[in-house]
């Protein structure tokens, strides 16, 4: 049963996010924004009835004591499709899970098929609505939620390597022993298999990683890489699924977005020049990417991100008779 229709007065001046997908991953999100408040308002979206409700009312229990932005509490309620199109962003965590040993790819099929038909029921989005892909094999599924929304390229964004590259700052910090703020480095290309660590822009504070490493302290590079890469499949064996991280990351990346605060972040965003969806680092803000930002990266480095477009620009193609 739907949740009954908002009332449009009394949420005239009410910043909204809405979060398709009421499972693992999409709670997680919404606990965030609940903890850390970002909007007046968290719609939670899911054909489930019973899991979607159930979610809502353990969930509201976190918002006694958390006040939003402007004062009083964050409202966290259930919401329809359509309702979700009209608000400020629409995290997409729906998805199929992904099961044991099954790579992000994999998912691409069953979860493009649950993106056009959300997509679809969302029409008509708001002007100035920002989609932000969660769902996996997310650098894809931001490519066709392009085409399946009609919204500026700016506006229809995902995760991306952001969770890699937190990954990647945690691992270096824990090895270099040094706190996590102070590690500047990313994790570009493709959210999956072919990403690549930009090894030539890593710097601790102001110094090049190179000469910011304590004395006789050597870096294995490919195990740092294979680790940071590794690390969801790790969780996903033991546990079966991954949500803390990035539904503290997904809520990151919606306070830049509303906030407007310019906030430098690698996403996954529409490259022309490569001719997909994957992540280099760009300014957030209110309209989603306000700009995009060019690295220098070396000759090796921006090889292998030109390997990482084409894997996905074959993905692309192979997914695009079914789109």
């Amino acid at each position: 049963m739907d949740p009954p229709p908002m009332n449009p007065e009394l949420s005239k001046d009410r910043s909204r996010i809405a979060i398709l997908g009421a499972g693992s991953v999409g709670s997680a999100i919404a606990l965030c924004l609940i903890l850390n408040p970002v909007s007046s308002e968290v719609l939670l979206v899911d054909p489930k009835a019973d899991l979607r409700d159930a979610q809502v009312k353990d969930l509201s229990d976190a918002t006694t004591y958390h006040g939003a932005v402007g004062g009083g509490g964050v409202r966290i309620r259930s919401g329809t499709h359509k309702e979700a199109g009209q608000c400020d962003i629409v995290v997409i965590s729906a998805g199929a899970k992904q099961r044991q040993g099954e790579s992000r790819t994999d998912l691409l099929g069953r979860n493009l098929a649950i993106l056009n038909s959300a997509i679809g029921d969302m029409k008509p989005f708001r002007d100035d609505t920002v989609i932000l892909l969660v769902a996996n094999p997310v650098d894809v599924l931001t490519y066709f939620a392009r085409k399946f929304t009609g919204l500026p390229e700016g506006q229809v964004i995902g995760s991306g390597t952001f969770l890699d590259s937190a990954r990647l700052r945690g691992i270096l910090a824990e090895k270099i022993d040094v706190d996590a703020g102070s590690v500047d480095a990313y994790v570009l290309g493709e959210h999956g298999e072919t990403q690549l660590v930009a090894w030539s822009l890593i710097t601790i504070g102001a110094l090049p990683l190179d000469q910011a490493l304590p004395p006789s302290t050597i870096l294995d590079r490919k195990e740092i890489a294979a680790e940071t890469k590794d690390k969801a499949a790790k969780i996903i064996e033991a546990k079966g699924a991954t949500a803390y991280g990035i539904g503290a990351l997904t809520a990151s990346i919606c306070k830049s977005i509303l906030f407007d605060q310019r906030i430098v972040r690698p996403i996954s965003h529409w490259n022309e020049e490569l001719g997909c969806c994957l992540s280099l680092p760009v300014v957030l803000g209110r309209k989603g990417v306000v700009r995009t930002l060019k690295i220098p990266l070396n000759e090796e480095e921006d090889q292998l991100l030109r390997n990482s477009a084409q894997t996905l620009r074959a993905l692309i193609d192979e997914a695009g008779s079914d789109a």
